[in-house]
């Protein structure tokens, strides 16, 4: 049967066309990729989220019972809600040698590109296998490529390789921070604001839980540890959302606050946690007790994703490297599936077209050139494996 190619452009313009915003399903984009590589032989499997609205895909070219290179990236995008964009989001447009839609740059590019390739990985995969691994659910907590490594487990041979293709304007990147959020309660009792001796604020106790935080956020900005290959060098601790009250002159009840640390490859968070909740119960719980013995601080974890780091001479690297004819490598300190690929023991690089700049804002675009050095580097490295 003949089948049309698709170059990586007109590809991207098709996946951006499907709006994959992760509250949304995924599944008519991950169909039509299963159907479009069914149509060159390439088998996929899909593992599916617990509602079966989104699912991840799993395709092998080449021999499954060998080690091979994954090609990995995440479906589902963010939202443009109340972002200012000059066109359709979900209509890629070319314009000035820049193609702009939602995803263009993070991530389907790179996704586009790679399965634009897939007859040629074919007509060149020999003993080394090439699987393309795409993702549901990256964008609020990495949650559909945990599935896909459990449940697809890639068991038949553990991979040599992975490259995770975010964007990294196509330069190799060897280390991620972690990322934990932590959702933080402060319960406290309501009073008239003219008798507030006999309640307990909770916004107050609240903020002074996040000045402490914020204090913590100082102490480590100015002694470390300190990694010169990320950007800002050390473990970062933020406050990002809060909410509570009710009325100026009601003593609020109930106040509840988010948090995160975004540490560095073996800067440990546990003991930062732990410095956290140990300050609100020996030095703010103690005065919210004394009005009322019910009042006090809950903690909820609501994320926790590992930092990740690789050698720069580990094999996957130099691997990554040699294809696309670089030297240096570098450190991000946003949050990427490479750690959790790491985690399971399969050695993973950073490396897409794109720029995170341009990552959830609007008017998103990717550079063409770009997706033409991400063809280069994808071809070269099916090369390498092959040799």
């Amino acid at each position: 049967m003949s089948v049309q190619r698709i170059g990586s452009n007109e590809m991207l313009r098709r996946l951006v066309g499907f709006d994959t915003v992760s509250r949304n399903s995924n599944l008519a984009a991950i169909e039509f990729i299963r159907d479009y590589l069914d149509g060159y032989g390439i088998a996929s499997r899909l593992s599916f989220d617990d509602a079966g609205r989104k699912a991840n895909l799993f395709a092998t070219i080449g021999p499954g019972d060998q080690p091979g290179i994954v090609l990995s990236g995440h479906s589902d995008v963010v939202p443009v809600d109340d972002q200012d964009w000059t066109s359709d989001p979900f209509a890629l447009r070319e314009t000035d040698g820049r193609l702009y839609g939602r995803g263009s740059a993070d991530m389907k590019g790179f996704i586009a590109t790679a399965l634009a390739l897939a007859p040629d990985f074919k007509d060149r995969v020999n003993r080394t296998p090439i699987h393309i691994a795409i993702s549901y659910d990256e964008e609020v907590g990495c949650i559909g490529v945990s599935r896909l490594i459990d449940q697809i487990g890639m068991a038949e041979a553990r991979p040599i390789a992975c490259v995770v293709g975010e964007p990294t304007r196509m330069s190799p990147v060897i280390g991620q921070k972690g990322l934990h959020v932590f959702r933080c309660h402060a319960h406290g009792r309501e009073a008239h604001s003219s008798r507030t001796p006999h309640g307990v604020n909770a916004v107050e106790a609240a903020a002074e839980l996040i000045a402490r935080i914020k204090a913590i956020s100082r102490r480590i900005r100015a002694e470390g540890p300190f990694d010169s290959g990320f950007e800002p060098p050390y473990t970062t601790v933020h406050c990002g959302t809060i909410h509570g009250g009710a009325a100026q002159n009601i003593v609020p009840a109930s106040c509840n606050f988010t948090y995160e640390i975004r540490n560095l490859p073996g800067h440990d968070p546990a003991p930062l946690v732990a410095e956290i909740e140990r300050h609100a119960r020996e030095h703010i719980e103690p005065e919210m007790h004394a009005v009322d013995p019910k009042a006090g601080f809950t903690f909820e974890p609501r994320n926790g994703l590992p930092a990740y780091e690789i050698a720069e001479d580990h094999p996957a690297v130099t691997l990554v490297k040699g294809a696309l004819g670089a030297n240096a490598v570098g450190k991000v300190s946003y949050m990427t599936e490479a750690g959790l690929f790491g985690r399971a023991g399969i050695p993973t690089v950073i490396c897409g077209p794109g720029d995170i700049a341009q990552a959830h804002k609007p008017d998103e675009f990717i550079e063409m050139s770009e997706i033409a050095r991400c063809e280069t580097f994808l071809l070269r490295l099916a090369e390498l494996v092959r040799a």
